[in-house]
C-alpha cells in the first residue's frame, strides 16, 4: 500500500485546501486553498472537492476532515455550513435540514469515484500528530475550537467540546474562535487559551496535548511556557498529513 495516493481535503469555516499525498505523508504537488462558499449546501461542498481534485494529481482513495459532528462518514451537526453567509452568521433552516444525515462519505465516493474516509477535522489533524502511545487531546484552534481524542492511536467517539458552556451562556467555540482572537489580539487572546487548557487537563488527564489548527502560531511565548512541557503545538499542515495516515487508524 506504499504506492497509494491519498486526496487529502481539509474543510474549514473559511477555507478549503487540498493536497495529494502519499503514505509517509509527502505531497505529490503544492496543495491548493480556494476559500468556503456561502451559502454551501451539501452538494456545493462536494462540487468543490471535485474541482479541486481535478487540479491535482490523481489519487486512489480520499479523506475529508469537516467541522462538526460525523459519524460513520453521515454528517450528525456542523456548526458554520448552515448558515447564510458563513460563521456566526445566521443558520438557514432549509441548510440545516439538507446537512442533517448527510452521508458525505457516500457522496464524495460516488462523486470522485474512489473509496473516501470523512471524519470531523480535528480528528484528521489529529492522525498526523499523535504517537499512538497512551492518551493523546488534539485542539486545533481556527474560526472555532476543534477537538480530538485518541487511547493507543485508537480515536475515541467524538466530542463536540466547541459547543459546551465555558462561562455562562459562553460556548468555547465563542470564548476561543478567530473573532475573539481579532478582537482580543493575541496577547489576551492567548491567555484563554492557557484558561482552556488548565481548565481540561483534569477532565482528560492526558499524556499529551497537541494544540493545532492555523491559530496555534499565534499563541504568545509567554503563553507557551506556561502550558507546560505536556503540550505540543504542530503545524496546521497535519490536516492534509492526516489525510493519509487517517486510512492507517485502528478500527473504533
Amino acid at each position: 500500500m506504499n504506492d497509494v495516493l491519498t486526496l487529502a481535503v481539509d474543510c474549514g469555516g473559511s477555507g478549503i485546501k487540498a493536497a495529494v499525498l502519499d503514505a509517509a505523508g509527502t505531497a505529490h504537488a503544492q496543495p491548493v486553498r480556494v476559500p468556503t462558499p456561502y451559502p454551501l449546501a451539501p452538494e456545493l461542498l462536494v462540487d468543490v472537492i471535485a474541482r479541486i481534485a481535478a487540479d491535482l494529481p490523481g489519487a486512489q482513495r480520499v479523506t475529508v476532515g469537516m467541522p462538526g459532528m460525523i459519524r460513520s462518514g453521515v454528517v450528525v451537526h456542523t456548526p458554520h455550513y448552515v448558515t447564510r453567509s458563513g460563521p456566526r452568521s445566521r443558520v438557514d433552516p432549509a441548510l440545516a435540514a439538507a446537512w442533517a444525515n448527510f452521508d458525505m462519505q457516500a457522496a464524495v465516493a460516488d462523486r470522485l469515484g474512489m473509496a473516501a474516509l470523512v471524519l470531523n477535522d480535528a480528528e484528521v489533524h489529529g492522525a498526523g500528530v499523535i504517537a499512538a502511545s497512551g492518551l493523546e487531546l488534539v485542539l486545533t484552534l481556527g474560526t472555532g475550537l476543534g477537538s480530538a481524542h485518541f487511547h493507543g492511536g485508537r480515536l475515541a467517539p467524538h466530542l463536540e467540546w466547541s459547543r459546551a458552556p465555558i462561562r455562562r451562556s459562553l460556548t468555547y467555540d465563542e470564548y476561543i474562535g478567530e473573532p475573539e482572537r481579532r478582537r482580543l489580539g493575541d496577547g489576551l487572546w492567548s491567555r484563554r487559551v492557557v484558561n482552556v487548557v488548565e481548565g481540561l487537563r483534569p477532565v482528560f488527564h492526558w499524556d499529551r496535548l497537541y494544540l493545532g489548527g492555523g491559530n496555534s502560531r499565534n499563541i504568545t511565548p509567554s503563553a507557551l511556557a506556561r502550558l507546560g512541557d505536556d503540550v505540543v503545538v504542530v503545524p496546521n499542515s497535519a490536516g492534509l498529513v492526516g489525510g493519509a495516515r487517517a486510512w492507517d487508524l485502528p478500527p473504533q
